[in-house]
């Protein structure tokens, strides 16, 4: 949020009586723009927004703050925002995936009454990777990265320019930069025992870590698995603990590895199906979104206890995708028809939704419907 300090002519008043102890200090501010490791950063641009307030016509120093209101962006006759609270939500945009139109699939970033501030519509040679596992995330420096399915995974400025690829037709779901510059990948995408399923590669593109499921879970009832791949691996993150938890939706039970490959934990299994999008919170519990019936959003402590559950009966809005947990407690939620945020308490105080008629069935909510969204703060 953006404040404008505004100082009356009476100020010089308050110089001539620096001596007497009159003091009126007003700070300043400055942003820092973080680069990629071996990319050059996007240019950022700051504006002020907001009508400076009049200045008081009586002496002394008068100190006015104006909150600086909603940046506006453009309306999209595709969206509309049914509940806004703006008192309880989290502040900011929200970039997300939208692909419900297929002839025109796009990442968007919308302001709160869901107008679009930013948008970068896919060229028509990368229209058809939009499935299985779309994923988007902003980076530290401002760049969006963004995994197409089946494609490869594309760093891409504010000018929508792509600064940094890696191409590989395993790769599905998710992506993360990692502080160190290198790009941790999940691979889903009809994927093999022979394959792995997490990959890590340096800015260069070389391979630097890799993860194969058949060296921990193999023969018995796995051999048997099958469905748009062998373990379909949508998920990948690195703990602070050096260690990977690595989503297996297939096997519906969430794998803790170290770096030498080896089993930590499992997570979830007899609890879990077809899990999607797992988030380990500051405080170790777990947060994701679980394909049971209803789909829900579950959070498990670090014993695997569900501790916090938020269903969604309505299947117009299944299946759902993703869950963030914001800074001011609230859990946004990716379903595949609308964003929404709730509170702790289950309150909803923020639907976004498409306006379009509704899936009708479970392959067009799969391949049309949101996949992911995260608030960006401001």
């Amino acid at each position: 949020m953006r404040s404008r300090i505004l100082l009356s002519a009476g100020l010089l008043l308050c110089i001539l009586l620096l001596s007497a102890g009159c003091t009126q200090q007003v700070p300043g501010a400055q942003g820092t723009t973080i680069p990629a490791t071996g990319v050059p950063a996007a240019p950022v641009t700051t504006t002020v927004l907001g009508t400076p307030a009049p200045q008081p016509t009586s002496p002394g120093i008068s100190i006015v703050v104006t909150t600086a209101p909603l940046a506006r962006g453009r309306p999209d006759p595709a969206f509309v925002v049914d509940i806004d609270i703006p008192e309880k939500i989290q502040p900011g945009t929200t970039l997300l995936i939208d692909n419900h139109d297929l002839s025109s699939p796009r990442i968007v970033e919308v302001n709160r009454l869901g107008e679009i501030v930013w948008e970068y519509p896919l060229p028509q040679e990368q229209k058809q990777y939009t499935n299985p596992g779309w994923d988007v995330e902003l980076l530290p420096n401002g760049n969006i990265l963004t995994l197409l399915p089946r494609y490869g995974v594309l760093e891409i400025n504010r000018n929508k320019q792509v600064i940094w690829k890696y191409l590989d037709a395993k790769v599905s779901h998710d992506a993360d930069r990692l502080p160190d510059g290198n790009t941790l990948i999940a691979y889903g995408a009809y994927d093999t025992a022979a394959d792995p399923q997490v990959k890590e590669v340096d800015a260069s593109g070389k391979r630097v870590w890799s993860w194969y499921a058949k060296d921990l879970f193999s023969g018995g009832n796995y051999s048997s698995i099958s469905d748009e791949g062998w373990t379909h691996t949508n998920a990948v993150s690195r703990l602070e603990n050096g260690n990977t938890l690595v989503s297996l939706r297939n096997f519906d039970f969430i794998a803790e590895v170290n770096h030498d490959g080896k089993l930590v934990r499992k997570i979830g299994e007899g609890l879990l199906e077809a899990q999607h999008d797992p988030l380990v919170l500051p405080n170790g519990n777990i947060l994701l979104a679980n394909h049971a019936r209803p789909n829900q959003i579950l959070e498990l402590d670090t014993t695997g206890a569900v501790i916090w559950r938020f269903p969604v009966p309505d299947r117009a809005s299944m299946p759902v995708r993703d869950a963030n947990r914001l800074v001011n407690g609230n859990t946004l939620i990716t379903e595949a028809d609308r964003i929404v945020e709730v509170t702790p308490a289950k309150e909803v105080v923020w639907e976004f939704r498409l306006t379009t008629e509704p899936f009708t069935d479970k392959l067009s909510s799969s391949s049309r419907g949101f996949y992911k969204a995260e608030r960006i703060a401001g």
